[in-house]
């Protein structure tokens, strides 16, 4: 099963680290921070501070281009008054190495780590946003801890369901085992969030209600009607964004 790793990596992740923004050219309030992984990988992600608030809120984004492409999402969080952290994995934007698996759940550890011995923030402060693919990451760190919330925007059950519901069959049995979302979800503590357009053509929307329904923690469903995987933050934001701006506020 080692073997098919890269394969199912190859498939999982589109990384651009050419399309950035020079540190010096980020918008007003935005630093960069360079954070090492357990694995000697050496992250650079985005950090908007706030005193407003003593929560955090940690941002995975999805399978595809980079943290600064999501720069817009950061600045509309930071509203709210909390300081967010920007995670670009691996092999994203300016962070070395090259993403896999297992080396996004490294990062996510990592920058969780850094927020809460380095940057001294309290777990019990620290919210996790998992878009897509991030909410992989998201559940894996949440797991077993009690955070201030998690919210879950498109989440896949695991690799192999979403393989075989995208129409790749080969590969739904080399990920086997991928991205496990279904069981991890069963072990969070925190108050969760769950997104998902009805029209998702990516990560079909019964699979979010899957894991909501999975999930044994106070929590809050949100059904976008029509909205389909790239378009949710858009087109369908005045559905999309106050859900989870009041979440933030009120968690």
């Amino acid at each position: 099963m080692l073997g098919c790793k890269p394969i199912v990596n190859e498939f999982a992740f589109y990384p651009d680290n050419v399309n950035v923004i020079p540190e010096n050219n980020l918008p007003n309030g935005i630093q960069e921070i360079t954070i090492n992984t357990d694995d000697n990988v050496e992250l650079i992600s985005l950090f908007l501070p706030s005193t407003e608030s003593k929560k955090l809120l940690i941002y995975f984004h999805g399978n595809a281009g980079n943290i600064y492409h999501r720069i817009p999402s950061l600045l509309q969080i930071h509203n709210t008054g909390v300081s967010v952290i920007g995670v670009s994995y691996r092999g994203y934007g300016k962070s070395e190495g090259d993403p896999s698996e297992e080396g996004i759940y490294l990062d996510g550890e990592a920058i969780y780590q850094h927020a809460v011995e380095r940057m001294g923030f309290s777990k019990e402060n620290i919210i996790l946003f998992g878009r897509s693919i991030g909410t992989a990451v998201a559940i894996n760190i949440a797991q077993n801890k009690q955070l201030r919330g998690i919210i879950l925007v498109t989440p896949l059950t695991s690799g192999s369901d979403l393989a075989k519901a995208i129409g790749l069959g080969a590969v739904a049995s080399l990920a086997e085992g991928s991205f496990n979302n279904i069981t991890k979800v069963e072990n969070i503590k925190s108050p969760l969030l769950v997104i998902h357009g009805t029209s998702d053509r990516i990560i079909p929307y019964s699979m979010g209600r899957e894991i909501f329904d999975r999930a044994n923690v106070k929590k809050e469903f949100v059904k976008i009607d029509g909205a389909n995987h790239n378009n949710l933050h858009d087109d369908y934001k005045q559905k999309y964004w106050p859900p989870i701006l009041r979440f933030i506020n009120n968690v």
